[in-house]
């Protein structure tokens, strides 16, 4: 039903116009999901219920899904506070519209045209200064990107020393996954499981890289052993990149 609504509201409106408003439209769609069985954390609205997506859950006011929740919990608890600098590739637009309320600097950059942005920094050359940022979020990018280890040098170049990047990308055990012969979108979407990716990354796999490229990397792993009130998913995994003084 939420797919077929948000075809129809495209259909209609302009995206720029969407984006402008969204939160606003969404306040209609949110009326039929008030209650006090769940809560969401980036916006506070209380639910009956999440928006089910598949194995997803969307929050019907502010449009979060069980990621952008986590990295929310994740930003509050151990990387916003007496934070300078942020810069964050393709965000959320729940994320997004609650950061630029904050009194730090908050950059976000997109190339596609679906996320609100206010630069769009190709991820391999970024136009921007060395060591400019003290956080980096880049959440479910680098499987876009053929050139990963151009991506990976970036985001060392431009995090300052004793910086932070925040990585996510969908993971398979074993090995990383990649095959640059495979180019048509639905190649890619039977081989890597999204028609613009071009990999899938292992956790390990993408720890060494990032490793190569100068980070120290922690692995953090979420795991949730009953349901949870935030519709958080189940088993979740965050690389943290720290750039060494």
């Amino acid at each position: 039903m939420y797919h077929k609504i948000k075809r129809f509201v495209l259909k209609i409106f302009p995206k720029s116009l969407l984006f402008r408003y969204e939160y606003q439209f969404r306040f209609l769609y949110y009326l039929a999901y008030i209650g006090q069985s769940y809560q969401c954390n980036v916006c506070h609205c209380k639910l009956r219920n999440f928006v089910k997506m598949g194995e997803d859950k969307l929050c019907p006011r502010c449009g979060s899904i069980q990621r952008v929740r986590r990295l929310w919990q994740l930003l509050n608890d151990d990387f916003l506070e007496g934070q300078k600098s942020i810069l964050d590739f393709s965000p959320s637009r729940s994320i997004y519209r609650v950061m630029k309320k904050k009194d730090f600097l908050y950059v976000s950059s997109d190339l596609s045209g679906d996320f609100l942005s206010d630069h769009s920094y190709d991820i391999t050359k970024i136009d921007s200064e060395p060591e400019a940022y003290n956080l980096i979020i880049c959440y479910h990018i680098l499987e876009h990107i053929e050139n990963d280890s151009a991506a990976m040098d970036e985001l060392f170049r431009v995090l300052k020393k004793n910086g932070y990047c925040l990585i996510q990308t969908p993971f398979k055990e074993g090995d990383i996954y990649e095959d640059y012969s495979i180019t048509t979108p639905k190649e890619r979407e039977l081989h890597f499981g999204q028609s613009d990716h071009v990999r899938i990354y292992s956790v390990n796999g993408l720890k060494n890289r990032l490793e190569n490229a100068g980070f120290n990397v922690e692995i953090k792993n979420f795991i949730e052993k009953s349901e949870n009130l935030t519709g958080f998913s189940a088993r979740e995994t965050v690389l943290i990149c720290h750039k060494p003084t």
